[in-house]
């Protein structure tokens, strides 16, 4: 009787499909409840505000995402995104600008800043990659180590100095919008960068040979390489595209923010795990899809949007978000030790 002929639908399994999915469902119901409730919470700045912001987050989680189908990490992923956001600032700063960090450098087009700011990120993954597949360095600590190289590095780079002065060229790009029609305000340049960059992912993980070695390395590592899957391949793949994302999301964030530091980032590795996790990337390996974690990062984004309407203090912020993390990695190893 609880079936649905047609559909195939049984009242069992929406229960478990929310059961999955709890912390998203709830967050979504208290995002409704708080526009119901405050003013100007459905309005077009604020969704302007929360899709930016969920777009170049989302880049992030789109390369920790590998890292943790295959049993991996990396926690390098915010001072790397806050590197190349100096990289970024720094090869587009004006030249006429008087605090300029290099004076005797050249002004660099958007193009070939891009491609330098992708080749350092696409970089760090590589180095990444190498420690982790090659050297066999657990990819918690390798990453972490990383972390703190890169930040150091992004310190003396910029003299730990503020980046600004950038090009008019570059910040309108990075918050410029098309499609402004009647009472829509238009879909920004950083969102269009987002889709594209989650459709190309998505065929990546779900249409290539590389997505299929992913998912059976993240299932079991030692099977995989019986079937003849080069693992250390498949992982330094992994790990540099990570890189290269985390290049395009500082490169996009430096942008829209108008200026850049070295601190710049710190934390979003966190956020982008947590985002990857509550979306469906199981921390267990072998499990994950691009949809997921969108929606993850999507409601992780709107939790602070819902605190901030709420008027709870900012410090608390942090607590609520870390509870919701530990929820979502205890849910995730439950549902992994239920299938055993």
């Amino acid at each position: 009787m609880g079936e649905n002929k047609k559909t195939g639908v049984s009242s069992n399994s929406v229960v478990k499909f929310i059961g999955n999915n709890i912390i998203v469902f709830l967050l979504f119901a208290v995002a409704i409840f708080v526009g119901i409730t405050r003013e100007n919470f459905f309005s077009m700045p604020n969704f302007n505000n929360l899709a930016s912001n969920t777009a170049v987050r989302f880049l992030i989680a789109l390369g920790v995402s590998g890292c943790l189908i295959t049993k991996g990490t990396d926690l390098s992923a915010g001072r790397a995104t806050g590197l190349c956001a100096c990289l970024a600032g720094v090869l587009l700063q004006r030249a006429d600008y008087s605090g300029r960090l290099f004076p005797n450098w050249p002004e660099f087009n958007l193009i070939t800043a891009l491609l330098a700011v992708l080749f350092v990120g696409g970089l760090i993954g590589l180095f990444n990659g190498f420690i982790v597949s090659v050297v066999k360095v657990p990819p918690f600590l390798a990453t972490l180590g990383t972390q703190t190289i890169v930040y150091g590095i992004a310190l003396v780079f910029t003299n730990a100095s503020p980046v600004g002065g950038f090009k008019e060229s570059y910040t309108k790009f990075c918050s410029g919008k098309i499609l402004s029609f009647g009472g829509f305000d238009g879909i920004t340049y950083i969102m269009i960068v987002a889709i594209i960059s989650g459709i190309l992912f998505w065929i990546l993980y779900n249409k290539t040979t590389h997505g299929k070695y992913m998912y059976a390395i993240g299932g079991n590592e030692s099977a995989a390489e019986v079937s003849g899957v080069n693992t250390v391949r498949s992982k330094m793949i992994i790990y540099t595209l990570a890189g290269v994302m985390y290049g395009l999301a500082g490169y996009l964030l430096a942008g829209k923010s108008g200026g850049a530091a070295s601190s710049l980032g710190m934390g979003y590795e966190l956020e982008a795990i947590a985002g990857a996790t509550i979306g469906g990337v199981s921390t267990t390996g072998g499990i994950g899809t691009v949809p997921g974690i969108l929606v993850g990062v999507l409601v992780f984004e709107l939790l602070k949007i819902v605190l901030q309407f709420l008027g709870v203090n900012p410090y608390y912020n942090y607590i609520v978000q870390g509870v919701v993390i530990i929820v979502a990695v205890a849910l995730d190893i439950r549902k992994y030790l239920a299938k055993k």
